[in-house]
């Protein structure tokens, strides 16, 4: 388990990673067995609450709901829209795990979610790049099913989450600098999108300059800011100003203007219309049900564990004479684990049902909703403020020290999303910045603050 663990093997072969690390069951089923009663009993808790949680994880992805649309961008990268509940609320750059029983019923894959629950409360959506086994099948079928003309089948998915990060309030900064490689752009868009809404909301607290740094191998990857175009071409308003910065490294200078390469790599929604019995994403399970869950589940063991115990006392009466295997003991002990878990299981899981089968009604009821389209850039008439380089790397460096007369005595969020070669110059930049600012007298230099995003396990 220690060696599958390693970045070289969990990176490259996951699949061994992961089904090795299945064998913790092996591991405390013989740790009981070896140790005995009493020494488990010292890491019981920390058991108990790890299998429930998993237990309840597994009954949260139930039932399975449909891709409502897919948009399929250059470069192999698609994006899945899903149905959710409208209640579901989620933070920026929050995770779901996906399964699609089509390809296989044991996968589970992070991805990160590209839209805002305050944009759109109905639906959600994933941007996936297609580069390994498991997502390159998922394109191969996707590109099949979408050549079917008039024969599309609504594809079924299993969806756990969303989780978002503990603490990363970006709303508190008087202003953000975003800075995105490759695929890493996917929960900047999330960001931006929740930016937005809190704009047009009653929130009064919210970044006024936001700067996107966009760093990518190719210009066809521009046609990932199709989700925002609307944000991105809006005429900027005295209280919110966005401004793009694109780096395309492995391609020579071109004369076409962001706007203009949007429009030429831009992708309509394929949406699949059988929509029927689709079933809502409702979320994990919130902290006060958690908490009914866990008590249920461990005054089950306890009486459990008082009835095996009493039935042994009184058969040890009888027979006092014989000595007692401590298989015995271990036994009941893992019996009453088994039955609490069981029962908190079956509670879960009626509760879930009832809950479905309203979501159902609902989601029928719904179904006329619009999906939303791809905003049309033509439309827009805004003088064009976004920059575009080709042929080499940012300097993140300089890039701070042109920024920072633009954001005088203000409190900066620095997000980086991306390669780790981005994350490092980034960082590396923002520390210098932090220790000039230190033998400084002028305070009107505006403090960077440094967040990462990772989604690579």
């Amino acid at each position: 388990m220690w060696i599958s663990s390693l970045p070289v093997v969990r990176r490259k072969n996951f699949n061994v990673f992961f089904y090795i690390h299945h064998l913790y069951i092996v591991f405390i089923a013989f740790f009981l067995l070896h140790a005995g009663d009493k020494h488990f009993y010292m890491v019981f808790p920390g058991v108990f609450l790890f299998g429930l949680d998993k237990l309840l994880r597994i009954i949260c992805s139930r039932p399975e709901t449909q891709i409502l649309s897919v948009r399929i961008f250059p470069g192999k990268i698609v994006e899945l829209t899903f149905p959710k509940d409208p209640g579901l609320k989620y933070t920026p750059t929050s995770i779901v795990f996906i399964k699609i029983p089509m390809l296989s019923e044991l996968d589970w894959h992070p991805f990160s979610i590209t839209s805002s629950s305050f944009v759109d409360d109905q639906t959600m959506s994933v941007m996936i790049k297609c580069k390994g086994c498991w997502t390159n099948s998922l394109y191969n079928m996707l590109g099949r099913e979408l050549e079917s003309h008039g024969q599309t089948k609504p594809i079924a998915i299993a969806v756990e989450g969303p989780y978002g990060p503990a603490s990363f309030d970006f709303m508190r900064y008087d202003s953000l600098i975003l800075v995105a490689g490759g695929i890493g752009i996917t929960p900047m868009l999330s960001i931006l999108q929740e930016i937005a809404s809190a704009k047009s909301g009653l929130r009064n607290k919210f970044p006024v300059q936001i700067h996107l740094i966009y760093v990518t191998k190719k210009s066809q990857d521009i046609s990932l800011f199709s989700p925002i175009s609307h944000l991105i071409f809006t005429r900027s308003s005295e209280s919110y100003r966005l401004k793009l910065k694109v780096f395309v490294t492995e391609e020579e200078k071109g004369s076409s203007s962001v706007r203009e390469l949007l429009n030429e790599f831009s992708t309509e929604r394929s949406v699949f219309n059988d929509m029927k019995r689709s079933n809502y994403v409702t979320g994990p399970v919130n902290l006060l049900w958690m908490a009914a869950f866990t008590g249920i589940s461990s005054v089950i063991f306890l009486i459990s564990l008082c009835f095996f115990n009493h039935f042994f006392s009184t058969s040890k009466k009888k027979s006092s004479k014989l000595s007692t295997p401590s298989t015995v003991v271990d036994l009941f002990l893992l019996c009453s684990f088994l039955i609490a878990i069981t029962s908190t299981a079956l509670v879960a899981v009626t509760l879930r049902l009832k809950l479905s089968k309203k979501r159902e009604l609902v989601s029928t009821l719904d179904k006329n909703d619009k999906v939303p389209k791809l905003s049309s850039v033509d439309d827009v008439t805004t003088p064009e403020e976004h920059e575009i380089y080709y042929g080499g790397r940012p300097i993140f460096i300089e890039l701070l020290s042109q920024l920072e007369h633009e954001m005088e005595d203000s409190n900066v969020g620095v997000v980086v999303c991306g390669p780790e070669l981005v994350k490092d110059s980034v960082a590396s930049a923002c520390q210098e910045k932090s220790k000039a600012l230190k033998w400084m007298a002028n305070k009107q230099q505006p403090a960077f603050e440094f967040h990462s995003l990772n989604f690579t396990l």
